[in-house]
């Protein structure tokens, strides 16, 4: 499983924004779509919440995908 360490600049991103700025999709529409087909695990717990906050320490997976939150 690839690993991609996310850099947090504020204090929360939205998991669809996520997905986006990750480069595991290439839309926030797409993003939406991985979420709403629950392929999505944040902190190795399905996520249906589009907008859920993602902050420093969390990890979500995603098609292969592991993104740390920092």
């Amino acid at each position: 499983m690839e690993t991609v360490d996310f850099e947090l600049r504020g204090e929360y991103i939205a998991l669809c924004d996520l997905l986006k700025v990750a480069g595991v999709v290439t839309s926030g529409g797409e993003g939406k779509a991985r979420v709403d087909a629950g392929g999505v695990r944040v902190d190795g717990k399905p996520e249906s919440r589009r907008t859920a906050k993602m902050r420093a320490g969390q990890v979500v997976e995603c098609d292969g995908v592991r993104i740390v939150v920092r």
